[in-house]
Parts: structure tokens; C-alpha cells; sequence
């Protein structure tokens, strides 16, 4: 009897977004496994990263669940080092998210993409082999690599293409915070603007498997959010782990994300998000909406006062 496909759910969007607390949320749910940023596993587990700790306290190297994962795909007699340098090759070359619109147009249209697109499959399938899950919960957040998810043997995608207001993640990056560095307003809106430009191709080009979704309107109703996620991957809303606006939080085994990931216990999600009004100068609250009024219109943010 053949091993039915693994559900992945993809999360993408800018960084800052709420992937991570609504990754570790649906983590929580028996059959979901969220491995956070995925994308970035060898690199930091080879030490070219930033941060090399598991969300359960060890390193990925320690870990018991990445520690079995790591050797997946790697050639024998190979290093961790020497695989990993492979593998970001790999993700520079042909899956940045300049890449989405080629790998939506042509596929896996050149050796390294096949290449990676082989490792992820076996990894995904690895992952779902080792804890049980039915349904894996992807927070990497890029693109390039979540177009490449129709074309992985073993895999159904679904995809979150998850928005916050530019200002609020301008502010999220102006301090830095932990194993993460500061970024400028500009910077900063560069990239949210590029990322969900090809978040949106993405969920257009696949639109029966994707939802859209804004961080203000997931923290206004957790649990209904919650709701909309499980029905888009097929899973019954009973398995809701939100309690009103709280969720009791255990220890993961996310790959790097936000540092708030290694909390655990009673968690409530506040109901608003407008600290950027006061944190956030006004200057770099004038370049933001500057460099991404449209997008903001789109998403159904105003440009004045932040949200409709």
C-alpha cells in the first residue's frame, strides 16, 4: 500500500508577519508539525547561519528530530558542511523570489531545481515519517522555494499568503532582537513589497489550495482564524486548540523564526497592533507608505491611519 501524500502548508509573506506564534499554534493541533523555517535548516545547522538552536532548546545538530533529518538527501560520504553549502547553492541559484515566476511558468526547468526539489520532497516525507504528522506547517516565508511545492513527489501544498501592515513590520526590524539583526524602513518595505508581490502570484496561480490572510484580522479573531486555516487544509475545526483569544504552548522543534517561538505556556494574542504609531518615527512611517501605497490599498490598509 502506497504512503498517502503529506499535507504542507506553506506560509509566505515578509518576515514579521505572525508566521511563527500562528505556526506554533497549529503545532498544537495532533497530526500538524510545524518545522518553521525550513529554508534555512542546513545553513544554520552547518553553522552559516544565525541562530543554530531548535525551538526545543538544543541544537539542530542535538536535536532528536533534526539531528535524524540532517543526513536526509546528503550524498554518501559527504559532510553536513559540504551538503549544506550545496543546498544554499542550490536555494541562491533558482529558487530566490526573483525565481517564483519562472518556477510557475516552466516548473523545475533547470538541474538545481530538480536537485532541491528532490531534497525537499524526501525531507518533507522524513519529517512526516518521524512525527507522525499528516499535515507539516512550512513558516520559511519564501517564495521561490513554496512555488516549487506542486512539483514535489509525496507532497499536496497549501498556501498562507499571510500580510501586516508594512509600518508594523517596519517597526518589528528597527530594533534587534535577539539572534536577529535591525533593518531600515526602506529595507525593510523593499522586501515586504517583493515578497508579497510573489506571495500573490503564487495564491493566483493555485487559488484552490491558498487563502490570504492579514495579521490584524488573525489577532482581532484567533480562533476563527484558526478555523479558516484547519478547513482550508481539510482538517476538522473541533481539533482547535485556540480557548477565546489563549493558547497553551509547548515546546517545538521550529527551525529558527521570531525568538518569541522558545515561549511556552498560557499565550494570549492581543487584540491589537498599533504600537508602530508611536514606535515607529514619522519620517520612516512617510517612507513606507511611500514605497508601498499600492500594495497597501490592496490589502485593504490605509494609508493614513493604518487599518480600514
Amino acid at each position: 500500500m502506497s504512503t498517502p501524500p503529506v499535507k504542507v502548508l506553506s506560509i509566505t509573506g515578509w518576515c514579521r508577519n505572525g508566521s511563527t506564534i500562528l505556526g506554533n499554534i497549529l503545532n498544537e493541533i495532533p497530526g500538524v508539525f510545524h518545522v518553521g523555517e525550513l529554508h534555512f535548516l542546513w545553513k544554520n545547522a552547518a553553522g552559516r547561519g544565525v541562530n543554530e538552536q531548535c525551538g526545543c532548546g538544543h541544537k539542530l545538530v542535538d536535536c532528536p528530530v533534526w539531528s535524524t533529518i540532517l543526513p536526509v538527501g546528503r550524498p554518501s560520504g559527504a559532510t553536513l558542511e559540504a551538503h549544506a553549502d550545496t543546498v544554499i547553492r542550490n536555494q541562491l541559484g533558482s529558487a530566490r523570489t526573483r525565481h517564483t515566476w519562472q518556477v510557475l511558468a516552466r516548473g523545475l526547468h533547470n538541474a538545481q531545481l530538480r536537485e532541491h526539489a528532490g531534497l525537499l520532497s524526501q525531507v518533507y516525507q522524513a519529517v512526516a515519517e518521524r512525527s507522525g504528522a499528516r499535515v507539516i506547517v512550512d513558516s520559511s516565508k519564501m517564495p521561490g522555494e513554496a512555488a516549487l511545492l506542486p512539483h514535489l513527489e509525496g507532497v499536496t501544498p497549501y498556501y498562507l499568503h499571510l500580510v501586516r501592515d508594512p509600518r508594523a513590520v517596519a517597526q518589528s526590524w528597527s530594533k534587534p532582537k535577539d539572534y536577529v539583526y535591525a533593518m531600515s524602513a526602506g529595507k525593510s518595505t523593499g522586501y515586504w513589497s517583493g515578497f508579497n508581490l510573489a506571495s500573490h502570484a503564487i495564491n493566483r496561480r493555485y487559488p484552490r489550495q491558498s487563502l490570504f490572510l492579514r495579521y490584524e484580522d488573525f489577532i482581532a479573531d484567533p480562533e476563527g482564524t484558526v478555523d479558516t486555516v484547519l478547513r482550508l487544509c481539510e482538517i476538522d475545526t473541533a481539533a482547535n486548540p485556540m480557548i477565546d483569544r489563549t493558547i497553551d504552548l509547548h515546546s517545538n522543534h521550529t527551525v529558527t523564526g521570531n525568538p518569541d517561538r522558545f515561549r511556552t505556556g498560557a499565550t494570549l494574542i492581543r487584540p491589537t497592533d498599533d504600537s508602530w504609531r508611536t514606535g515607529l518615527p514619522e519620517s520612516a512611517q512617510r517612507t513606507t507608505t511611500a514605497l508601498s501605497w499600492p500594495l497597501m490599498l490592496r490589502y485593504g490598509y490605509s494609508i493614513r491611519n493604518g487599518r480600514v
